[in-house]
C-alpha cells in the first residue's frame, strides 16, 4: 500500500471516530421522546366513580427521571396561556416501568366522581405531559393527547 493511501486510510479513520464520537455525546442530549400517547374517559355511573387513564412511552438516553400529568379543559384559561414546565412541576406524578434500553412505559390514573364530573366542563380536553430525563433535559407537550368529556 502506497503511503498516500495509508495516510487517507488513517485520516479517513480519524474522522469516522470524532464524527462517531460527536453523535454519542449529541445523542447524550436529546430531550426525552414521547410516544403512543392514549387516555381514556369513564364518566361516573350511578353510585360508581368514573374514571380518566392515561398512558405513554418516554424514552431517553439518559434514562427518565419523571413524567408528570395534567388534564385541562380546552375551554379554559389554560387555553389562552400556554403551561410551562414550572407549572408541570406541580403536577401529578405518572408510575414508570422500564420497557427497554432507555424507555420507560408509564401510567396515570384517577378517579372521577360524581362531584368531579358534574363541575367539569364539557367537551375536549387535553393532556399535558412534563418528561424529565435523568440528565436534566426536559420534554414538555401541553396537547400529548386529547379526549372527551360528554
Amino acid at each position: 500500500m502506497s503511503r498516500r493511501i495509508a495516510l487517507s486510510v488513517v485520516a479517513g479513520a480519524v474522522v469516522l471516530a470524532g464524527a462517531g464520537a460527536f453523535a454519542l455525546a449529541y445523542a447524550g442530549d436529546q430531550a426525552p421522546a414521547l410516544a403512543d400517547s392514549t387516555a381514556r374517559y369513564t364518566a361516573p355511573e350511578g353510585a360508581r366513580d368514573g374514571s380518566f387513564s392515561f398512558s405513554t412511552e418516554v424514552t431517553a438516553s439518559s434514562g427518565v427521571k419523571s413524567v408528570k400529568v395534567l388534564a385541562w379543559p380546552e375551554k379554559s384559561g389554560l387555553a389562552a396561556k400556554q403551561l410551562t414546565a414550572e407549572e408541570m412541576n406541580e403536577a401529578e406524578s405518572a408510575r414508570c416501568e422500564a420497557a427497554g434500553s432507555g424507555t420507560v412505559r408509564c401510567a396515570y390514573t384517577a378517579a372521577v366522581t360524581v362531584g368531579d364530573a358534574a363541575s367539569s366542563p364539557r367537551g375536549t380536553w387535553h393532556v399535558a405531559v412534563l418528561a424529565t430525563a435523568e440528565d436534566g433535559t426536559t420534554t414538555l407537550d401541553t396537547e400529548a393527547v386529547d379526549f372527551t368529556v360528554g
